[in-house]
């Protein structure tokens, strides 16, 4: 893995830049951690971009540590939060993190990864230790953060456990003696507070990679279950091809940078004064590309090959109207649209359906469908479409 790749594919910003590069250059073997909280079930695609970035650095020769924060779960970290998260109890974390190692090594590879969990130190420390970590910061510049600072202003609380979490996910980077710490761009106060522990406890200090977040399947929240935009990494084949094929075209080169190997000169048509210039760009080529590659990298290429015909005999094909007969499950009556369209196959997901309401494309019976909360009656005959594809009640 060349150095250019580390520190500019799917990179928002590095610190210090000209020392990592220095430090890549010099051959010395880094130590590069990335910390997880097991606060959900499973992985999505979103924890795949700071996963590759770790992968980057290992393909590199360099050791990387995956520290899974199943104390600090415990606690919750408030980056990027309007509100507090629900603290989570070990039982709850434990159950939480059973898949992730399993889901991680479809990135990196986990035979050469220095796995950690933070209750290796933190739960034999006492309060002498937590009096000492808090007594070399100051209350002003744990509250400098932004997502602090919009709460406070809004009238809502920062709990006093909060305040302390960037303190320990800074000292995890002292734990394993992190030369680099990667993260996501909503972690940017948490990785130079890690800077700063480092300092305290006279350590050199490391340096920090953020990678962009990305929106989930609706182009408009970032990916995240709580959302229900994600793209789990152990879902199906046919259910992570359609997920893809139902992203907004203005996110297709993103996935494509953050999401897959595919080179950045093969992916030049894809700028966007490119496509301008090319009038016969097609946008459903270049997403069922991209469907194709990341079903190759979590299940396989026989799997990829078989997603695309699949989606085609389920969905229909691009060219003409395509119809299909919907059975009602129960005697006719009131249907949550969302249902409607996802179980009648017009959308694949209840977020595509969602947006393609919001978007004013769905219409029941000719009249336009505008609140997505909406139960719709259906009796035989009722016609319901979505662009170019409807389906009739039988």
């Amino acid at each position: 893995m060349d150095i250019t790749t580390i520190l500019s594919r799917g990179v928002d910003e590095v610190i210090e830049k000209s020392h990592l590069e220095q430090a890549l250059r010099s051959g010395k073997k880094l130590r590069v951690k990335l910390g997880i909280d097991p606060t959900a079930k499973d992985l999505h695609l979103g924890h795949t971009v700071v996963l590759r970035k770790l992968k980057h650095f290992q393909n590199a020769g360099h050791q990387i540590v995956l520290i899974i924060g199943d104390f600090t779960a415990t606690i919750g970290d408030p980056s990027g939060r309007n509100e507090q998260r629900p603290v989570l109890t070990e039982k709850e974390a434990k159950a939480n993190m059973k898949n992730y190692l399993k889901e991680a090594g479809k990135v990196i590879d986990i035979k050469k990864t220095e796995v950690r969990y933070n209750s290796e130190w933190f739960k034999s420390k006492g309060m002498a230790f937590l009096i000492e970590l808090t007594s070399k910061f100051t209350i002003a510049r744990i509250m400098e953060r932004d997502d602090f600072q919009k709460r406070i202003k809004d009238g809502r609380d920062v709990s006093m456990l909060e305040a302390l979490y960037p303190l320990l996910q800074g000292y995890d980077s002292v734990a394993v003696k992190a030369d680099v710490e990667v993260g996501g761009t909503d972690q940017k106060f948490n990785l130079l507070t890690g800077r700063k522990v480092q300092r305290r406890y006279g350590m050199k200090e490391q340096d920090v990679v953020t990678v962009p977040l990305i929106e989930g399947m609706d182009g408009v929240k970032k990916m995240s279950k709580s959302y229900g935009n994600y793209i789990g990494l152990s879902e199906s084949p046919q259910e992570m091809y359609s997920k893809i094929m139902s992203i907004p075209d203005s996110l297709i080169q993103k996935y494509f940078l953050l999401l897959t190997d595919v080179s950045e000169i093969e992916l030049e048509p894809l700028n966007p004064l490119k496509k301008l210039e090319n009038v016969n760009f097609n946008p459903k080529a270049w997403k069922e590309k991209l469907g194709t590659e990341i079903v190759k990298l979590y299940h396989s290429v026989k799997d990829a090959e078989k997603a695309k015909p699949e989606f085609d005999n389920k969905f229909g094909k691009s060219k003409g109207e395509i119809k299909a007969d919907f059975e009602l499950k129960k005697n006719p009556g009131s249907y949550a649209i969302l249902d409607v369209l996802v179980e009648g196959k017009l959308a694949a997901s209840k977020s595509e359906a969602r947006r393609k309401i919001q978007e004013g494309a769905v219409t029941l019976n000719g009249s336009k469908i505008k609140d997505v909360d909406v139960s719709v009656k259906l009796t035989k005959g009722t016609l319901i479409r979505l662009g170019k594809r409807f389906l009739r009640i039988v």
